[in-house]
């Protein structure tokens, strides 16, 4: 059955490929967060609050339906801490009747067995888990060291690929943890990834020492895959600024828990438009924008999406974002929104 499962997965995602690189009219992947709260708090992370409600389940449905309107090939689930959602199976399943792949971003602390077997059924395609020690500090408590048990349910269970991604540069005490996670997840038979930490709008905090070292040995690791397309990060370890064209707001889009369009998870406030008004011109516009932050910019998942349309349609549009969230409120009141806070 599990191998039944992959050929099927890897048949779509050759499907998806192609049309991803036949239309520029369509959204490649969306990431959706579905509850801002997290069970967890580390001191890196910009992404949560600890009150939030989950997003009802029937506004994530037709923020579902919506996607698949638009065309999007690929929706992620993230958060906050999506495991949080009473009915996450259920969003999975809604963006896999639509025969879009479906993806989720998880810290893992929640995970079980029944649960690992739940997400299996709902048709989970790829699931990432972020380690970034061996033993739980003061600026995270995504270790290895509690997660381990957790890893070997997944390789025992789990019909969906999983990638354990170790970020630098977050301030942890040992850099070389981040050698110790991957091999181990290479053990189990997942992809490995590495992340560079990024500041409140999304760009570099640059490696240096130890870290920059370990991070050259950690690209290294691990089987090929779509995480393995990371060259931009190459430049970023030294301190260098990449030319690229980002696409976020077209080819990339990433909705927060109030249902807006923002360019990416540090970039709330561009475009600012609620996902249900958003149309195929705000796409094209966005597309041909330029991106104030993409120079420095770390946030792989926008990367990792452009890379289709690097041979094609420059921007020609001025350069917009690098303002952060403080714009989060102007653009409540214009849609009469109410705070989430």
């Amino acid at each position: 059955m599990r191998t039944f499962i992959k050929l099927s997965r890897i048949l779509r995602e050759f499907s998806f490929l192609a049309r991803g690189l036949y239309s520029t009219d369509r959204p490649i992947l969306a990431q959706i967060v579905p509850v801002r709260r997290c069970n967890l708090s580390c001191a890196y992370c910009n992404e949560f609050d600890s009150i939030s409600d989950p997003v009802p389940t029937s506004k994530m449905i037709a923020r579902i339906d919506r996607l698949a309107e638009m065309g999007t090939m690929v929706v992620t689930i993230s958060g906050g801490e999506p495991l949080l959602h009473p009915d996450l199976e259920l969003i999975i399943s809604r963006i896999r009747s639509h025969r879009m792949i479906a993806t989720l971003i998880s810290n893992g602390y929640l995970m079980t067995r029944d649960r690992i077997l739940e997400l299996s059924r709902a048709g989970l395609d790829h699931l990432q888990i972020s380690i970034d020690n061996v033993a739980p500090d003061e600026v995270s408590k995504k270790s290895l060291k509690l997660l381990d048990k957790k890893l070997e349910w997944l390789s025992e269970l789990a019909t969906f690929r999983v990638n354990i991604n170790t970020v630098l540069g977050a301030g942890t005490r040992n850099p070389d943890d981040g050698l110790k996670i991957a091999r181990r997840a290479v053990e189990l038979g997942f992809t490995s990834s590495v992340g560079v930490i990024h500041d409140g709008l999304g760009t570099l905090k640059p490696l240096v020492g130890r870290a920059r070292a370990v991070y050259f040995q950690l690209r290294s690791l691990g089987k090929r895959g779509y995480t393995r397309i990371n060259g931009f990060q190459k430049n970023l370890a030294d301190g260098k600024p990449n030319r690229w064209r980002c696409r976020a707001g077209a080819r990339y889009l990433y909705v927060c828990e109030e249902g807006l369009v923002h360019y990416c998870s540090q970039q709330r406030g561009y475009p600012g438009i609620p996902l249900e008004q958003y149309t195929r011109e705000d796409m094209r516009r966005e597309y041909l924008t330029k991106k104030a932050c993409a120079p420095y910019c770390t946030i792989a998942c926008v990367h990792q999406v452009s890379t289709f349309d690097f041979f094609r349609d420059p921007q020609t549009l001025p350069a917009r974002g690098a303002v952060g969230r403080e714009s989060i409120q102007a653009i409540r009141r214009i849609y009469q929104i109410e705070s989430a806070d």
